[in-house]
């Protein structure tokens, strides 16, 4: 299983209506999070559970639910975490990756 299958299957619970995983780690070989195997991801995740959340308690969310990635396969994480009324404004306009 790849690291972004399991980040996949981490926030399952999070019941995801999109969600988009990007490694580029490649961007940071030599980096120091990189040389002890740490990668360095993007996110983009649209779930009903961050409808009435802060930018902070959905991190918080997702990193709860990445758990122990966090200290061994995951370096970095950019994480773009909206609800589905903010996906619809945002997203609409956007190509997908």
């Amino acid at each position: 299983m790849t690291i972004a299958e399991k980040i996949r299957a981490r926030l399952a619970p999070l019941q995801p209506e999109r969600i988009e995983i990007g490694d580029d780690s490649a961007l940071h070989a030599g980096h120091a999070g990189a040389r002890s195997g740490g990668g360095h991801y993007r996110l983009l995740i649209v779930s009903p559970h961050f409808e009435a959340r802060n930018t902070v308690a959905r991190h918080r969310m997702i990193y709860d639910a990445l758990g122990d990635m966090m200290k061994t396969d995951i370096h970095a994480l950019a994480i773009r975490a909206l609800s589905a009324a903010e996906a619809t404004k945002q997203l609409s306009h956007e190509e997908p990756r």
